[in-house]
C-alpha cells in the first residue's frame, strides 16, 4: 500500500508542482520541492525500500525442483513460529533492562517462558524432523542466537543441555546455525524467504546475521556454472 501511494505521489508530482510552483531554472544551490502526503519538504532525494530482481527459478533435474518445492513449504510453514520467537525475544530483553530486582528478572522471565511454552508447544509438536530443524535454523536467523543458547539464557544450562539431548533422539541439533553463504540449502531457504517477502506471502523481519542477498546469489550462480 506504501508503494502505491508512494507511486502516486511520484506520478502525479510535476503536476502538482506545475500548479503550485512558477517554472525556474534550478542552480546548484536549489533543490526541488517534494510534497509527501500534504507535507512540503525540501530533498534532493527520496529513499525507496531495496528491491530485488528474481531470476525464474531453474533446475537441473527433477529430483531438484521437489527438492525445493519440498523445502519451499516446510520454510513457510516454520517461518511465522521464528519470527514470534524473534518478536517474544526482543521484548522480553527490552522489558529485562528496565527490571533492576534479580527476583523480578527471574519471575518475568518465567512468565515469559511459560506463556511461550503454552503458545508453541501445542503446534510445533505437529512439526516433522525437517521442519523442527529448520525451524531451529530460522531462530538464528531472526535472532543471531542458537536455539541452545535462547533456551539456555532463558531457562538454564542444565535444562538447554536435556533439550539438546532430547532433539538429537529425533536427529535435531538446536545448536545449528544459518550460513546462506557457505551452505547451499540455507541460500535455498534465503531465496524463499526473499521471494515469498516479495510477494506478501510472509510478513517481512529483517535477518540479525550480515550478509546481502544479492552477493550471495552471483556467488552461488557462479558456483553452479563452474560446476557444469
Amino acid at each position: 500500500m506504501r508503494f502505491i501511494r508512494l507511486f502516486l505521489v511520484l506520478a502525479l508530482l510535476p503536476l502538482s508542482l506545475a500548479a503550485q510552483l512558477p517554472e525556474q531554472p534550478l542552480d546548484s544551490a536549489q533543490q526541488e520541492m517534494i510534497i509527501l502526503e500534504g507535507d512540503s519538504i525540501y530533498r534532493s532525494s527520496i529513499e525507496l525500500e531495496e528491491v530485488y530482481i528474481f531470476g525464474k527459478l531453474r533446475f537441473d533435474s527433477y529430483d531438484d525442483k521437489l527438492r525445493y518445492y519440498i523445502l519451499r513449504r516446510k520454510t513457510l510453514k516454520v517461518y511465522p513460529y521464528a519470527k514470534l520467537a524473534s518478536e517474544r525475544f526482543i521484548e522480553l530483553n527490552s522489558r529485562l533492562d528496565h527490571i533492576e530486582s534479580r527476583s523480578a528478572r527471574k519471575n518475568y522471565t518465567k512468565i515469559v517462558q511459560r506463556y511461550i511454552e503454552e503458545e508453541f508447544s501445542a503446534e510445533l509438536k505437529k512439526l516433522t524432523r525437517t521442519e523442527g530443524q529448520i525451524l531451529v535454523k530460522l531462530i538464528y536467523r531472526q535472532t543471531g542466537i542458537t536455539a541452545f543458547d535462547l533456551v539456555k539464557e532463558l531457562r538454564s544450562g542444565w535444562r538447554a543441555f536435556w533439550y539438546q539431548t532430547t532433539a538429537r533422539m529425533f536427529d535435531i541439533s538446536i545448536k545449528e546455525e544459518f550460513h546462506p553463504e557457505s551452505v547451499h540449502e540455507d541460500y535455498l531457504i534465503e531465496d524463499i524467504l526473499q521471494r515469498a517477502f516479495a510477494a506478501n506471502q510472509l510478513q517481512r523481519q529483517n535477518s540479525a546475521l550480515d550478509y546481502d542477498f544479492a552477493s550471495l546469489t552471483n556467488k552461488w550462480s557462479q558456483a553452479k556454472k563452474k560446476a557444469q
